[in-house]
């Protein structure tokens, strides 16, 4: 019996184990990690050309009587819009109107009345 015990432990072991090449380190170590790595990046932007198309679709729409903020703070009425040009007026008091570039536009401000029907 112990003769078939040790038979059969020396079959089943591998009599000159080899040691792993280094295509098989890099596929066991380091390859999960760029999978990740690139799984994350693609999410990442995703996400920046997602908030990208937004903020495209929002310039596009731009339309007189907008109220608007710019990048700078500036808060004011959409006047005229051109091609790559908006003119806003800051002050209904002195009519002061400053034109912008439209990527200068930060974003299209909702009016209060319009925020209480919904």
């Amino acid at each position: 019996m112990n003769l078939l015990l040790l038979l059969a432990q020396t079959t089943s072991a591998p009599v000159n184990p080899t040691p792993p090449s280094g295509a098989d380190m890099f596929l066991r170590q380091i390859l999960p990690l760029v999978l990740v790595v690139g799984v994350f990046w693609w999410f990442m932007s995703r996400g920046r050309s997602k908030e990208r198309q937004k903020y495209q679709q929002m310039l596009d729409a731009l339309k007189k009587n907008d109220r608007v903020q710019t990048i700078g703070g500036v808060l004011g009425t959409v006047v005229d819009v051109r091609d790559n040009e908006v003119l806003v007026k800051v002050d209904e008091t002195n009519n002061v109107k400053i034109r912008f570039n439209r990527t200068a536009i930060k974003e299209v401000l909702q009016d209060a009345a319009v925020e209480s029907k919904s």
